[in-house]
């Protein structure tokens, strides 16, 4: 399959990109932010390309591991890495609750000034993935805004707490 579906959220944050940079790579923000509802345990926190973070989002006696490799990463204005279901030992595994989800994506996040606001575009495509893992994620896509949505919601939370600003 040439066209592969591509999920794309964009949001524009009321804080210097300085600080939306943060929140997305300082390991006491992003476990704060990242996995909406859930506890996130952030095991390893590399930010290098090459480096890993290893992530886990728990609830109740569930527990879902991820590994995220980087590839790229460019101060203040773009991330890339290969984002992938683990199993316990943190290998590379199918989703456990969702078979055909694609085992690895790759997850690009750009930082870009907007006046004194900076604009972020998220991308997330699937890898070396088979046609049902495909049709799962294109199916998925739609219910992402929810999730990654969340999020964002409590990143602009931290960067109101970040500048001071009350609600």
């Amino acid at each position: 399959m040439s066209d592969l579906p591509t999920y794309r959220l964009e949001r524009v944050f009321d804080a210097p990109r300085a600080m939306v940079w943060r929140a997305w790579t300082d390991p006491e923000l992003l476990n704060r932010w990242y996995g909406p509802g859930v506890e996130t345990i952030i095991h390893e926190f590399d930010l290098r390309p090459g480096g890993s973070w290893r992530n886990e989002m728990k609830w109740g006696e569930n527990s879902d591991r991820s590994r995220m490799d980087f590839q790229e990463v460019v101060e203040q204005e773009r991330m890339v890495w290969h984002h992938s279901s683990t199993d316990a030992d943190w290998n590379v595994a199918s989703n456990a609750r969702m078979p055909d989800w694609p085992r690895t994506l790759l997850t690009t996040v750009t930082f870009e000034d907007e006046g004194a606001r900076t604009k972020l575009c998220l991308t997330q495509v699937p890898m070396n993935a088979s046609e049902a893992e495909i049709a799962c994620f294109a199916e998925m896509m739609a219910g992402m805004d929810k999730g990654w949505g969340s999020g964002f919601a409590i990143i602009e939370e931290i960067l109101a707490e970040l500048q001071g600003k009350t609600s």
